[in-house]
């Protein structure tokens, strides 16, 4: 639960109102999971919101090397909450990562660098905020297994929901309501099986402080949901929805399954992706909004996607850092891989809602984001590519609100195209950065550990043989 507080005093008095027997810290490591650590309630004190704790950064993946692994979590108050799936009573909170020798926020900090991108908007006198929305899918699935050695590599997934199970028997009787590959988009139970569970996950997130709008069925087969939280603040945000794979992941142990966040989990269906909505607003005013405009966006709207459209395949490198991240970029499954905008086509990479014609829900959404991307990165990308955009005002050009799947060959090849491959986006980002080195926003050292980190990915899978390539090759 929220315990709403403000100050390390509230977080004492809360862990003893409670009777918390442990406080749990907690930060992000550069792929975008949640690391912890967990003491006794009697350690945390005030001066520990100052001073901070010890642990070993050598470990955690884009972090600190073996001679210089000691760091600091210093806890952030505001984000104390009693966590729901441990049996004794415990207090969590978000921490920022320091430096012990002097005590300056760590560089390499996701949480740091969202926090920077929330300054530097400010700075630029532009907009006071800059608010996100995304829209996490996932699949829920039954069991999972997979392996991958010398001589074998497999996965297997199952899904009493999925439609390969339509044969299957089982106990105590196969009832069927098993939505197609691409058709399982809003159906009622029996079709939908998982609206107890989606509901579990939306409680617990309220409970936790999290805003839900809506929950329900995606599009693939094998249950894949899609919850929506009300849009917040950049950094608030990349906290909850850090905090809200947490929920959906142990609600999901709870009832005996596994979540995954992964883009591509099943062949010939829809992938999960992220599609993020963002605003700018100065005070009480939102900036997006335009009586006479396209769509009713203004100039800095269509300024924003410019700079959204032309830093795109960097961008990628971050918002879709996952080898599986590019199966799911493939035209045919509504993927956004279409560099142009749109009020209304879901195969452009930036979309314009209408569904409101009120000021405060004019946005942009970028269509291209998966839910396996770090936040803390992600939003300060997007966020300085869109202010990019304004400051050089970059033309995005004239919108494309036609079928594009639909074009002939010829002017198909006229449109530009996200990245195919994590390779690519990568290369794009090397190239590609200046915009995100603005106020020290991204210090140049964490464009080059992650360029190495993801890199390293890419080599590995080079090096193993897909099980694919057997059907293909192995008679020849």
């Amino acid at each position: 639960m929220d315990l709403k507080c403000k100050t390390p005093a509230d977080v004492l008095k809360a862990a003893k109102d409670h009777k918390v027997k442990m406080v749990d810290a907690r930060f992000t490591d550069m792929p975008g999971m949640w690391q912890h650590f967990t003491v006794p309630s009697h350690v945390i004190e005030e001066s520990t919101f100052t001073n901070g704790l010890g642990f070993d950064g050598s470990s955690i993946r884009g972090f600190q090397d073996i001679h210089e692994s000691d760091m600091l979590v210093v806890p952030d108050a505001t984000t104390a909450m009693l966590d729901p799936f441990t049996a004794v009573p415990t207090l969590a909170m978000i921490c920022d990562l320091k430096d012990p020798t002097t005590n300056k926020p760590y560089p390499k900090d996701p949480r740091y660098i969202s926090k920077k991108a929330e300054s530097y908007i400010k700075s630029t006198g532009i907009a006071d905020t800059a608010y996100f929305g995304p829209e996490a899918e996932f699949f829920v699935f039954d069991s999972i297994r997979y392996d991958s050695g010398v001589n074998f590599a497999f996965h297997e997934i199952n899904s009493v929901e999925g439609n390969w199970n339509t044969g299957t028997e089982e106990e105590p009787e196969n009832l069927g309501h098993k939505p197609r590959p691409k058709e399982g988009y809003f159906p009622t139970p029996p079709v939908d099986t998982l609206q107890d569970v989606r509901t579990e996950m939306v409680n617990v997130m309220e409970d936790c402080g999290i805003e839900v709008e809506c929950h329900h069925h995606e599009v693939a087969t094998a249950g894949q949901g899609e919850i929506d939280m009300r849009f917040k603040p950049l950094v608030k945000m990349a906290d909850q929805l850090i905090l809200y794979k947490y929920i959906v992941k142990n609600v999901a142990k709870n009832y005996g399954m596994t979540a995954t966040f992964m883009p591509k989990p099943l062949f010939n269906d829809n992938g999960s992706g992220m599609h993020v909505h963002q605003s700018l607003w100065k005070g009480d005013t939102p900036l997006f909004y335009d009586s006479k405009g396209y769509a009713l966006i203004s100039e800095e709207a269509k300024y924003y996607i410019g700079g959204l459209l032309k830093h795109a395949p960097a961008i990628l490198a971050f918002s879709n850092p996952t080898i599986n991240s590019y199966h799911r970029l493939v035209p045919g499954f509504e993927a956004p891989v279409n560099l142009v905008y749109s009020q209304r086509n879901r195969s452009a990479c930036c979309r314009i809602p209408v569904y409101s014609p009120s000021p405060k829900s004019k946005r942009v959404e970028f269509r291209c984001p998966d839910p396996l991307c770090n936040p803390y990165y992600t939003f300060p990308a997007m966020l300085m590519a869109g202010i990019d955009g304004i400051k050089n005002k970059i033309d995005p050009g004239n919108p494309t609100d036609m079928d594009i799947y639909a074009l002939p060959e010829k002017q198909l090849k006229k449109i530009k195209s996200t990245p195919a491959t994590l390779e690519e986006a990568l290369d794009s980002l090397e190239k590609d950065h200046s915009f995100l080195l603005n106020g020290d926003v991204f210090p140049q050292e964490v464009i080059d550990t992650y360029l190495e980190y993801r890199r390293n990915e890419v080599a590995e899978m080079r090096q193993r043989p897909h099980p694919y390539e057997f059907y293909l090759y192995y008679d020849g």
